[in-house]
């Protein structure tokens, strides 16, 4: 049973004592003790069965400054009601007083709290041994942390705790390799021994199996294979490989996976390492590398990827031979498979034969991926033939067979262009509401929705624009670690919830979806937006049926979409977006394409940070705007010069944001050829014909990313889209 909460307030308990009050007097005998023991152990209990996810003002200021917070936290900490609204003000006070060195009040809040807050016991141990060191009360500090290592010994909140006690008497450190290696703060002890001594291979091997998929790990997994080689087991070999494998050093790990056990994964990159090491290869090698999964593991995966390879590395004759295999044994493998011999036949000029090949995907195959594209190829070829009912039959069908196609929205629009153009307004009316109900993330859904008249901007007019934006001030639950890490995280204690995270995966190289995705929300808070969206955007191409699944979940909450399209710098784009009177959801859209939030990521031409201006630019525009002192790096100044050119742009296209945008991406010599070259009355048709294909792209992803944040953050858009049965992502 938890200790009741010590009472803040004069009261004096003992057998026979009078409490004295102002308006009354009451003796406390034993059982009256007891029976406040017991009421106070009701309120206890009940604050403990709080839901941790309801509406909570706490977490609404945990990513506030600590200044900022601090008479709200210190309301809500007063409280005399039980709750874990209370134990989360109390905490988040006690280490904002930490960080500051005020010990003796940090440890004030710190009182009696591991008896309500359960949750976070063990950093509540930690916190307040940190106190008493501020207080210069070492021996209570590591009295608090020994109580800690004995009371939760398996909790990884311990490892800290040795790692604090290791200053007093390293045989802690000792004890935290022996049971923690995997525990960020064990690591440092790790190097640093390492660094006194690097002659222990036993060190060497904790550091390559915990800390797999960082590249400084590499000089220690080159250091094992040069001087311990011959003490390496097979276990030891396989994480040696996998960690080059996940840095991208391919033909270290194929060779590293030759000692591996034999499995078909490691054969396969066994091969594929060899391919792909920068210096060339042997192509003979190469073949015979992947022959060797052919033969050694037949009906395996990878042998239907060998397969491929040896298909592409191959006269026609003999790739013709290997892509027969694949149709013949790998069923999910052989639409592409087919689309390949078909090709080859063509070259081969083989015509019947590869139009026989084409008939049997459309036959066996209608619901493959390769099928949805060939069809949208005949379709393409038919439009620009302006025969547009033939365009429209091949089209169609590719949203009802193939719908998670990647072509499926593209073609579900066009199919909707094409019958507006036949004057079929139901067929079109009923397809842009089709792109809309079952593609609504897409570039084509935003298209869709101008088709059908709803009030989202279009591309001569959305610069105007002003949408409300409602930004989540929660964090939410992640769906994967410790329910103590989920508390750290929606906190806003960052460093305690990523230290704690990262020992929780430990040595695992692969992560679930949900585990994946709760590190690409660290990412996401330590600023590191590149790594983060680009980590949730590949969760998509996980392979296995469970974690399809898994992703298909996730993909239905708000959490994921917020994750996918952040919103950081809000304040510095909001300012910028309305001083250029610009539409502050295209200013991040163009942002996040142009470089995905990073203050200093450079292009190969010098294009710098968040809307990578061009330095020859910046100083243009400085000099327009009589900037003297700025810094491309800096996100304001950045933000200044971006958004003023981006208003140039539009101002040149008399406010037309498609062409602005293209203008911004592939200069204005370029656009101003196009306009001449096509029509810019069917904006759609426009886009389609950019004859640049990353021009053409970065114009759909701009404002696919629009469309996104539209429908993500606006209520109104989140509105009309539930009427579709989507979930409103606003809320």
């Amino acid at each position: 049973m938890l200790k009741p909460l010590k009472d803040k307030r004069p009261l004096f308990i003992a057998s026979g004592v009078l409490l004295f009050s102002v308006s009354s007097m009451i003796l406390l005998t034993p059982k009256v003790v007891e029976f406040m023991e017991q009421q106070q152990q009701v309120k206890i209990e009940a604050a403990l069965k709080e839901d941790p996810s309801k509406p909570s003002v706490v977490l609404t200021l945990a990513e506030l400054p600590p200044e900022q917070r601090d008479q709200k936290l210190q309301e809500i900490a007063a409280s005399e009601t039980l709750s874990l609204e209370r134990s989360r003000a109390r905490y988040l006070l006690a280490n904002d007083l930490l960080a500051k060195y005020e010990g003796g009040p940090a440890l004030r809040q710190l009182e009696g709290l591991e008896d309500e807050y359960p949750t976070l016991v063990p950093y509540i141990l930690l916190k307040r041994g940190r106190g008493y060191e501020l207080t210069n009360e070492p021996e209570k500090a590591q009295e608090t942390w020994k109580q800690l290592v004995e009371t939760y010994a398996d909790s990884l909140a311990s490892a800290e705790a040795l790692y604090k006690l290791g200053k007093f008497d390293p045989l802690y450190w000792d004890q935290g390799i022996e049971k923690f290696p995997q525990h960020p703060k064990i690591q440092e002890i790790i190097r640093q021994r390492l660094k006194e001594n690097p002659k222990q291979p036993k060190l060497l091997l904790l550091l390559a199996q915990y800390v797999p998929n960082e590249i400084e790990t590499n000089t220690i997994r080159d250091r094992l294979i040069k001087d311990y080689s011959s003490q390496l087991t097979a276990e030891n070999w396989q994480f040696i490989a996998d960690g080059y494998w996940a840095t991208n050093e391919y033909n270290k790990a194929a060779q590293a996976y030759q000692k591996a056990p034999k499995t078909p994964q490691n054969f396969y990159r066994i091969a594929r390492g060899q391919q792909l090491q920068p210096k060339g290869n042997n192509k003979e090698a190469v073949i015979a590398a992947y022959r060797q999964v052919m033969f050694g593991f037949p009906n395996s995966p990878e042998a239907a990827m060998a397969l491929q390879r040896l298909a592409k590395l191959s006269p026609s004759e003999t790739a013709i031979s290997y892509l027969n295999q694949i149709i013949q044994k790998f069923p999910e493998q052989a639409p592409e498979a087919l689309v390949n011999k078909a090709e080859l036949l063509d070259k081969l000029n083989r015509k019947a034969e590869a139009a026989k090949v084409r008939q049997d995907l459309l036959s066996k195959y209608p619901n493959a991926e390769a099928t949805a594209d060939y069809r949208w190829q005949v379709a393409q070829r038919a439009a620009a033939k302006g025969d547009l009912v033939k365009a429209w039959t091949w089209a169609q069908p590719i949203s009802t067979n193939s719908p998670d196609s990647s072509v499926a929205p593209k073609a579900a629009f066009w199919v909707g262009k094409w019958a507006q153009q036949l004057g079929r307004g139901q067929d079109a009316k009923s397809a842009f509401e089709h792109v809309v109900a079952s593609h609504p993330q897409s570039y084509y859904a935003w298209r869709s929705a101008v088709q059908l008249g709803w009030d989202v901007g279009n591309f001569n007019d959305v610069r105007q624009v002003l949408p409300t934006v409602n930004k989540p001030n929660v964090r939410s639950i992640p769906p994967a670690g410790s329910e103590m890490f989920q508390e750290l995280y929606r906190l806003g204690e960052d460093q305690d919830a990523i230290t704690l995270f990262k020992a929780e995966m430990g040595d695992r190289q692969e992560l679930t979806v949900n585990e994946s995705f709760t590190d690409a929300l660290l990412k996401l808070v330590q600023g590191k937006n590149l790594q983060g969206i680009n980590q949730v955007w590949n969760l998509k191409h996980k392979d296995e049926p469970e974690q399809e699944k898994e992703w298909q979940q996730l993909r239905q909450t708000s959490e994921y979409w917020h994750a996918l399209f952040p919103f950081p710098f809000y304040q510095t784009i909001m300012k910028w977006s309305q001083d250029r009177k610009l539409n502050p959801l295209l200013v991040t859209s163009l942002m996040r394409q142009e470089s995905r939030f990073e203050p200093e990521i450079k292009s190969p031409v010098g294009a710098t940070g968040l809307m990578q201006v061009m330095p020859a630019t910046g100083e243009w525009v400085a000099n327009k705007i009589n900037l003297k002192k700025y810094s491309l790096k800096n996100p304001n100044d950045n933000v200044n010069l971006g958004t003023w050119y981006l208003n140039y742009t539009h101002e040149e296209y008399q406010n037309n944001s498609l062409l602005a945008v293209a203008s911004y991406n592939a200069g204005p010599g370029n656009v101003a050829k196009w306009m001449r070259q096509y029509k810019v009355s069917d904006p759609d048709a426009f886009v389609e014909k950019i004859p640049f294909k990353e021009t053409r792209g970065y114009v759909e992803s701009v404002f696919g990313n629009y469309w996104n944040y539209l429908r993500i953050y606006n209520p109104e858009i989140a509105q009309l889209l539930a009427q579709y049965g989507h979930q409103n992502l606003t809320k």
